[in-house]
């Protein structure tokens, strides 16, 4: 409550009236309604949706896609807000550890925004998506983090072009971003140049070419397989050229080395910086000496002592003892896993993706670190809704 106090030519008469502003508050407050405050505000419900945080999703659907792809249904139990692209972060208790995988998510925003379900499309090929393949039940809960990530269409610097290429698996942030075109939560157009070894390796065909329209179109390119109805080979500049002509934004999804080659392949066409985007892959296991050091983490007033392997990360080896580390990105660039560095030596994976101020205070990403000596970490509790 704001109580407008004018000063007068006078001062003592200031003095008189500051007297009283006790009593005036007093007042006002008398005049007050009684009724109750509200127990949520607009805003507050606003930022659950924008940012749902870690909270309980039941599994609630599961389908088989291919030999070695499944996906999963999640009902998140509130609307969550997400833009066609992101992924979100899935966790559950596997044995004695506590794991954690980002998953780009396969299903349309206004699925989410009505329904507060998400789908993620999952290759069996890891740790934790094997384990998700053999295990996952129908009803079993988990946790979910997010939406993240910036893989997905700006409007403010993104061509109204956007040349999608997806390799294998990779296609999922493409087939929620169709959906969304088809739906309406998305404004732009898309050539999609899906990668795949054969035909059967090809996810949401159907679905896929039933999204056709003039905002979207797909083109198959098989690697492995010559099939009159697909292209073959690899997605290269002359293959591009061949069904695009006009200036756009690339958005590649797929593993580093088709990267590394698209990449010199775009420059060609006069496309690279803030025109090329890439969906960041995971730190996987290096290939050093083998070793094991003494990690001791530090959570809130809890000490553990654990063993990490050299070829592995700090966020895998804290996994493994079955402690719960917030992750999300598992790449360095959210952020997300930032945890203090007390002492010993690491070598990051890729680009050092910290924020200045992080690396100057000893700061590190645990989720894209590796040991190099034994080393002791002060990390921030994850909490789960």
């Amino acid at each position: 409550m704001a109580y407008r106090f004018k000063k007068q030519i006078f001062g003592f008469l200031d003095l008189i009236r500051f007297s009283k502003v006790v009593d005036v508050r007093r007042a006002k407050l008398a005049e007050g309604s009684a009724a109750p405050l509200p127990n949520d505000y607009r805003v507050n419900l606003t930022a659950r949706i924008l940012h749902p945080g870690n909270r309980k999703a039941v599994l609630t659907d599961i389908i088989k896609e291919s030999a070695d792809t499944k996906t999963y249904v999640f009902d998140l139990g509130v609307k969550m807000l997400f833009r066609a692209g992101q992924y979100v972060t899935l966790s559950a208790k596997v044995g004695d550890s506590y794991v954690s995988r980002p998953y780009a998510v396969s299903s349309s925003p206004y699925t989410a925004l009505k329904e507060g379900k998400v789908a993620l499309t999952v290759k069996k090929a890891g740790y934790f998506s094997d384990w998700l393949f053999d295990n996952a039940e129908i009803g079993a809960e988990f946790a979910v983090n997010g939406p993240s990530g910036y893989f997905h269409y700006e409007s403010l610097k993104d061509r109204p072009l956007i040349v999608g290429i997806a390799g294998g698996s990779a296609i999922t942030p493409f087939y929620s971003m169709a959906q969304a075109l088809a739906e309406g939560s998305e404004d732009f157009r898309l050539v999609l140049f899906y990668g795949a070894r054969t035909a059967e390796d090809i996810l949401f065909k159907d679905k896929l070419d039933a999204l056709t329209s003039d905002k979207f179109k797909v083109v198959y390119v098989l690697s492995d397989e010559e099939n009159t109805a697909y292209e073959h080979g690899f997605v290269t500049a002359d293959l591009i050229r061949k069904y695009v002509d006009e200036e756009f934004t690339a958005m590649m999804c797929g593993p580093d080395a088709m990267y590394s080659f698209l990449v010199k392949e775009l420059a060609t066409l006069g496309v690279s910086g803030k025109f090329v985007k890439k969906e960041a892959n995971g730190a996987g296991v290096r290939d050093v000496k083998p070793a094991v050091y003494k990690l001791t983490v530090h959570i809130r007033d809890e000490v553990y002592e654990i063993p990490a392997n050299a070829e592995e990360t700090l966020l895998v080896a804290m996994e493994r003892a079955g402690l719960h580390i917030p992750a999300m990105c598992r790449a360095g660039g959210c952020g997300y896993c930032h945890s203090k560095l007390v002492k010993g030596k690491f070598s990051i994976a890729g680009d050092d993706k910290r924020r200045l101020a992080d690396a100057k205070f000893s700061y590190i990403h645990p989720c894209c670190s590796y040991p190099d000596s034994d080393i002791e970490l002060i990390v921030p509790p994850q909490n789960v809704k």
